[in-house]
């Protein structure tokens, strides 16, 4: 199988976020050239990573889009019983850090490049390849930056994030931020005359669990998520810099999973309007005293109508009988927020293996993922 040699030779780049994703994306390009297929690439400020686009087939009119990120998250700290950037197969499963997420998709889709017969296309095959997916879907807001202006867009989107290759309609969207606590030092034998930006900063947290209740008991439920409700999240904590001192600074960082019925600004004025209501009971003494909420990153979440032309589509070439709903997030709502393209989320691979030591996607999954691109390819024949 060609797609499992394009696996091998994608894992064997360490396209890790906070690293340069450029060798991978220079090896695509070629690898398209090698077939006749121009591309195109969209760097970030630094030039030191890019997006990837290109057109397969006729340029006058809209087709279907691949979509997939070639960035993985680090394997630092973590396990693994062999090289993370090494390919290994064993019992039927192909081991290596982004086998699953998602680069056993990207490879499937290079293979089907290397299948398709160009002159037979009566519409397009589009391929969007982007960086820095997993600290925020950051990268790829430059190349919709580019689509927007283009003639021609994509009329439908297949974001190729693991699924078991099962069509997903909708997944939340995620906010992230920071809350910074100040405070008022101190020697601590003298703690009353200060003020502990660490209680400022538990008080918070408080009341994002106070929050979060809320929600549970009042807000929006979806029972097709495993997690049915919106979620308010505190991950990191940072304070203090000695024991014997009362600190005067404490930050946090918090994260907003939200299902597409909730808009997460309301959660972000709210917590604000707890933040104002904290600081006022110590200000009179205090006036130092202060918190603030910013918001460093968020995407949308995606909700396509289970009846629309792309879900029909999509499962028909599968041949899926249902459609679900995830709790990860994905470029997908970009793609349909930003830009209108309808979206739907399908890939090889199982997310619960994403993310490990010892990532890994099954070659059977290798092969459906090759099976639907293949009947994919004979639908833009027609």
């Amino acid at each position: 199988m060609q797609s499992i040699a394009l696996l091998e030779k994608l894992l064997s780049f360490p396209t890790i976020s906070r690293d340069s994703n450029l060798a991978l994306i220079e090896f695509i390009q070629s690898y398209l050239q090698s077939y006749g297929i121009s591309s195109q690439l969209i760097h970030n400020d630094e030039q030191t990573k890019a997006n990837l686009y290109a057109v397969i087939g006729p340029r006058n009119k809209s087709g279907v889009m691949l979509s997939g990120h070639t960035d993985v998250v680090p394997v630092s700290g973590q396990i693994w019983s062999h090289d993370p950037f090494t390919m290994r197969e064993e019992d039927g499963l192909l081991y290596g850090r982004g086998s699953a997420d998602m680069k056993g998709f990207i490879a499937c889709a290079l293979a089907m490049v290397a299948a398709i017969d160009t002159d037979r296309l009566i519409t397009p095959l589009h391929l969007a390849f982007s960086y820095d997916e997993e600290v925020g879907c950051i990268g790829v807001r430059r190349l919709l930056d580019m689509l927007s202006h283009s003639a021609v867009k994509p009329k439908f989107c297949i974001v190729g994030e693991p699924t078991c290759m099962q069509p997903v309609v909708a997944h939340k969207g995620k906010t992230a931020g920071r809350v910074c606590c100040t405070g008022v030092e101190c020697h601590s034998s003298l703690a009353p005359q200060g003020l502990n930006a660490i209680y400022l900063a538990t008080d918070m947290i408080t009341a994002f669990r106070e929050i979060q209740e809320k929600i549970i008991l009042q807000g929006c439920h979806d029972d097709e998520y495993d997690v049915t409700h919106t979620t308010v999240h505190v991950g990191v904590i940072e304070g203090g810099t000695a024991l014997n001192i009362v600190p005067n600074h404490c930050e946090f960082k918090f994260e907003i999973r939200h299902l597409p019925e909730d808009q997460p600004e309301e959660f972000v004025a709210e917590l604000r309007q707890r933040a104002a209501t904290i600081v006022a009971g110590h200000q009179q003494e205090f006036p130092a005293a202060n918190i603030t909420v910013t918001i460093d990153n968020s995407y949308p979440a995606l909700s396509t109508p289970t009846d629309s032309e792309v879900v029909q589509f999509v499962t028909e070439l599968s041949g899926a009988n249902r459609t679900g709903k995830v709790t990860f997030g994905t470029e997908g709502g970009l793609f349909s927020e930003q830009l209108n393209i309808p979206t739907i989320v399908m890939g090889p691979g199982n997310i619960q293996q994403a993310h490990k030591p010892d990532e890994y996607i099954a070659l059977s999954e290798i092969q459906r993922c090759d099976d639907f691109l293949g009947r994919l390819a004979n639908a833009l024949y027609r």
